[in-house]
């Protein structure tokens, strides 16, 4: 992966914190000194306050991730400098003047919003970004500048309180660690985008617009002897409740080693990567009955993950599930919306389904959605029938869909002629081939299938971790 700057701000800064007062202050001053008659409200005081409040909130509150935001309120504020140059009569001159503003405003906005995306790492420019506009307020006001009309110049207080909370940003400034990824813009709450994918595999979204169109069915049989013998062993350990839903789960975060596009969904037809976190989803059921709820757990993995961390985790949240009379926070949600009426209930389902195209869905709906993440399990084993080509849902962005069957024995012959009994399990994937082409896919299931020949290897952390491409 590219290495790239990567600004922040803490909030555990004290210069981050004088930031946020001088636009508060801003906010203040502009109510105090600017309002009267005659002042348009909306370009003048409230576009203004937005802005400064806004910038301020951001850098305290989400400066860590998200400095490169603080570019929205940035644009914010030239805007309400655009309008308050357009208020000024420079006579015949009055079109090339505002049109060489209008240009240098630009040339600020894209300048700070390059520096604050990592694209261009000289930060002292953030200063000229800064203090252009009020300089340029000052020249027009020359006059009471000269004649010290401080009392005149009184409506200047809230710009020059929030240019010196933008030049206080430039000594608030930190750089993240290069090897760490943080986000820019394009990226959502739950992925970053993938910009370097040749052209095609960014154009095939547009073309193939549903999973449906979009879905290949992959089959495979593993023999399962070894397997067998390596969930005795961990039962032996302590791991009680061991089995071969752990053994393939640990198996697929370690094949995401490898093959980190795996990882990947689409989502606005664009392609993202969850990077490092291997969100697995899975259907669970209070108790083995026909009449027993069922209810969806996610289950946060890493790539890093051992057998032994995949089984603790996924027994933690399948024992708090069983455990609790309640319901867990999936239902809660399902339960809210069945009192919506089926009219509007249809609205917010597409409303919802627009915020996720454009990735504006709260984070804590993308938690409990059961139908964004990375790859969706499930066992009919345990219910005692064959394995299923599972559907991919049309909402959210589950891009995989594993299912395994119960256990079956099979009569085969040997070179030498003599007939073995080997026990095997059929397991079935419905897979988005978006994120992926089929050679990838195809690489990714025979690595699968070797690790799970040799599932011993599981115990330890992987010696390597491919990162996705940019």
């Amino acid at each position: 992966m590219e290495k790239k700057t990567r600004f922040y701000v803490s909030a555990k800064n004290a210069i981050t914190w004088l930031v946020t007062l001088c636009m508060v202050c801003s906010a203040v001053a502009r109510v105090l000194f600017v309002g009267g008659k005659g002042t348009d409200v909306w370009s003048q005081i409230i576009l203004p306050m937005v802005a400064v409040l806004l910038y301020g909130l951001i850098c305290l509150l989400f400066g860590k991730e998200q400095f490169y935001k603080t570019a929205i309120p940035f644009w914010m504020l030239q805007i309400y400098y655009a309008f308050v140059f357009f208020s000024y009569d420079f006579g015949k001159f009055d079109t090339l003047i505002w049109g060489l503003f209008g240009v240098a405003l630009l040339f600020c906005c894209v300048l700070y919003t390059q520096i604050t995306c990592g694209k261009v790492a000289a930060t002292s420019l953030l200063l000229l970004t800064a203090a252009f506009p009020l300089g340029a307020l000052l020249y027009l006001n020359r006059d009471m500048v000269i004649a010290s009309d401080w009392q005149a110049l009184q409506f200047l207080l809230p710009d020059a309180l929030s240019t010196l909370g933008l030049i206080l940003v430039v000594f608030a400034i930190r750089i993240h660690p290069t090897n760490e990824y943080h986000p820019t813009w394009g990226d959502r709450t739950d992925g970053r985008r993938i910009r370097t994918e040749p052209p095609m595999n960014q154009v095939s979204p547009y073309i193939m617009v549903s999973k449906c169109t979009a879905s290949n069915m992959f089959n495979e049989a593993i023999e399962i002897t070894n397997i067998e013998r390596y969930i005795r062993q961990k039962r032996r350990e302590g791991m009680t409740s061991f089995g071969l839903m752990h053994v393939l789960l640990a198996c697929y975060c370690r094949g995401i080693c490898k093959y980190p596009a795996l990882n990947r969904f689409i989502s606005g037809q664009k392609i993202y990567s969850h990077g490092n976190d291997i969100q697995f989803c899975l259907t669970v059921k209070k108790e083995m009955t026909s009449t027993s709820p069922e209810t969806v757990i996610k289950v946060h993995l890493s790539p890093t993950d051992t057998a032994e961390d995949v089984y603790n985790k996924l027994n933690k949240e399948i024992e708090d599930v069983k455990n609790t009379p309640l319901d867990s926070s999936f239902d809660n949600l399902a339960h809210a919306f069945m009192l919506i009426p089926g009219l509007f209930l249809k609205f917010t389902v597409w409303l919802l389904k627009t915020l996720d195209y454009f990735g504006l869905l709260p984070k804590f709906l993308l938690e409990l959605s059961p139908f964004h993440g990375s790859v969706f399990f499930t066992s009919m084993g345990s219910l005692g029938i064959p394995p299923i080509y599972h559907h991919l849902y049309d909402f959210g962005n589950l891009p995989v869909f594993c299912s395994f069957g119960c256990k079956r024995r099979s009569l085969e012959v040997q070179e030498d002629g003599s007939v073995v009994q080997k026990k095997y399990i059929d397991f079935k994937v419905t897979m988005d081939e978006r994120i992926a082409d089929g050679f990838y896919y195809a690489a990714f299931f025979k690595h699968f299938k070797r690790i799970l020949h040799h599932p011993e290897v599981l115990d330890l952390p992987p010696e390597e971790i491919v990162q996705d491409i940019d």
